[in-house]
């Protein structure tokens, strides 16, 4: 009897690895384009189910493309209208309350001193923070976003044809060939139900706590209250530390303005907030969409940030939940890869 030869299970790892490495390479330097494909892919899958209703109900052909390609163009103009405002206003913002920060030093320095903590010391944990600093990293993140968002012309022209092609594709999907794939065409199905899911589920507690944000924000007299609900509502769909990147400008804010005891109130609300919503409301009705444990999302939000930008934090999920369809749930073979990246074993009732 001959014994099998294979390939060893280290060698296929490191293949694997350094496969995964040169293709995130090569996204990251084409990005500009990936970006707003991936952009225009997520958006026509947030507004595939108004197309099907239209189907549903006999409307005019055109209309299937027409009404999802007004939808997506009204959501873009709006959040390049909201980007470019919160850049506006962070690049303004720091300047008007640098007499303020001035004064919080000086009081900090005195407390220190009395305290006998050395003025280096001091000196290098206020310059951690600046608020300058603080709204300079945010305003590029806005600025970031606005680059990708401002290739309207580009990605209204992709969801343009995303539209044209979707009866097509749906059709492609459902055929007798089709039947060869199913374990594609399951995971592809899978992923779009789970991508809409986790969209729209995220949107409606997002703008739940974004609206529960301002009212506390203008109770304690934050100034532009409206301006960080918005950015709460944009920054919710950064996995993990997007609550962080929300709570940083209205602390600041808190602080310059009504001094230590505003800032404290500020970060205690967005956590009541944050928890009650997000913590032990939104996962009762988002349930195992994500399908992505707490580590493996993580991690997606760092390499799709490090791949694509600010954009890349934005649809991290939903970029992560189109890599485990294509690698992981399309194969019959993956389900230990399932089980591995969502943190369930087989069986507990997770896809």
């Amino acid at each position: 009897m001959t014994e099998r030869q294979g390939i060893p299970r280290a060698l296929i790892v490191l293949l694997c690895t350094a496969s995964a490495v040169v293709t995130l390479a090569g996204m990251r330097e084409v990005g500009s384009i990936i970006g707003p494909v991936l952009l225009a892919l997520v958006l026509v899958l947030a507004v595939a189910p108004v197309r099907t209703w239209l189907e549903r109900h006999g409307a005019p052909g055109w209309t299937l493309v027409a009404a999802p390609l007004a939808l997506v163009l009204f959501l873009l103009l709006g959040m390049v209208a909201i980007l470019g405002f919160s850049a506006a206003q962070m690049a303004t913002l720091a300047p008007t309350y640098s007499r303020q920060f001035d004064q919080i030093v000086l009081q900090t320095q005195r407390l220190a001193a009395q305290l006998g903590i050395g003025t280096q010391q001091v000196n290098q944990a206020i310059k951690t923070l600046d608020p300058g600093r603080v709204f300079d990293l945010l305003t590029g993140f806005a600025s970031g976003l606005l680059e990708v968002f401002t290739s309207l012309v580009l990605i209204v022209v992709l969801v343009l044809a995303m539209c044209l092609d979707a009866r097509a594709f749906s059709r492609v999907l459902s055929s007798d060939m089709a039947r060869h794939r199913s374990e594609l065409v399951r995971a592809l199905g899978l992923f779009a139900h789970n991508t809409r899911r986790y969209l729209v589920v995220s949107t409606v507690f997002g703008l739940v706590c974004s609206a529960l944000d301002v009212i506390a924000l203008w109770v304690l007299g934050v100034p532009l209250p409206l301006l960080w609900g918005v950015l709460a509502l944009i920054t919710n769909y950064i996995p993990n530390i997007g609550f962080i990147i929300g709570l940083v400008p209205p602390a600041l804010l808190g602080l310059l303005e009504g001094g230590p005891k505003t800032m404290i109130l500020v970060i205690a609300c967005y956590l009541l907030i944050n928890f009650v919503v997000q913590s032990l409301i939104q996962p009762k009705f988002l349930g195992d969409a994500v399908g992505l444990s707490t580590t493996v999302t993580f991690l997606s939000l760092l390499v799709w940030t490090f791949v694509l930008g600010p954009l890349g934090a934005l649809l991290a999920i939903p970029l992560s939940l189109l890599a485990r369809a294509l690698l992981i749930d399309s194969d019959p073979a993956g389900r230990w890869a399932a089980a591995l990246v969502s943190g369930q074993a087989p069986g507990d009732g997770r896809p």
